[in-house]
């Protein structure tokens, strides 16, 4: 097999340097953008497969001679390699209450490279979700043990509990996203709570998916809260990308 990977992207490209696939004589696995690019790049990988090749490269300007109307530039390693690359370990969401629309965020977060777990102290609740749930009577246990870089989705079916679990989602200092279900009364009594532990509320999101839409249903809450999600887990890794290059 063939791991194909962008290695330098320039200009607007379907896919950033770091993106890769593995091609077989008869399949695919991943995608470095479609295309004529993607294409191509199937084409050239098969074509060692059948040659015995071991290694190459290819430098493919996204321009109308192609189909492609990116006007980037894409350069691409082609390696053959024995075994199929272990799957990268998806970003943990601990997301708490496996109501209506904790039930819907962990079917949006599957959806996307993530490692949503749903956790609630309700077991008819759970039994009603897909994926992967915990059942725990101390569900702020949860936070306290969960990986570094773990994000953080409350949205019990009470406001104290939602209360607990945010400040101790604010102690954990590495959490790229801490959200919290409810209105603007319900952050500013929470704003209250947490000043008085000696916390501070700037890195936490409430209400949750409200900056794109107003929309109440559970399904829509679920789809905005799981771009905010995505997009501030990018804005992590980008800047952690920035600070290593420097």
């Amino acid at each position: 097999m063939i791991k194909v990977t962008v290695i330098r992207a320039r200009g607007s490209a379907p896919r950033e340097a770091g993106a890769a696939m593995i091609v077989t004589p008869d399949g695919i696995s991943g995608t470095i953008g479609g295309g004529q690019l993607e294409y191509m790049a199937i084409d050239r990988a098969r074509q060692m497969l059948a040659r015995g090749e071991d290694a190459a490269n290819m430098d493919i300007p996204l321009g109308p001679e192609i189909g492609q109307c990116c006007g980037g530039r894409v350069e691409l390693s082609l390696t053959r390699i024995t075994e199929m690359p272990a799957e990268p370990e998806h970003p943990q969401v601990l997301v708490f209450g496996a109501g209506h629309v904790g039930r819907a965020l962990s079917r949006a977060l599957a959806l996307l490279p993530l490692r949503p777990i749903l956790i609630d102290q309700r077991a008819d609740e759970l039994a009603m979700a897909r994926g992967e749930t915990v059942l725990t009577p101390l569900p702020e246990a949860e936070i306290r043990s969960a990986p570094i870089g773990t994000s953080y989705v409350i949205l019990t079916h009470d406001h104290a509990l939602d209360f607990l679990l945010t400040s101790e989602a604010l102690r954990r200092k590495d959490a790229p996203y801490i959200g919290m279900i409810g209105s603007k009364t319900k952050l500013a009594q929470f704003r209250r709570f947490a000043s008085a532990q000696g916390l501070t509320t700037e890195r936490l999101t409430c209400p949750i998916g409200a900056g794109f839409s107003s929309d109440k249903r559970p399904e829509i809450i679920a789809a905005f809260t799981a771009a905010e999600i995505t997009g501030r887990l990018t804005q992590t890794i980008s800047a952690a990308q920035i600070t290593c290059d420097n």
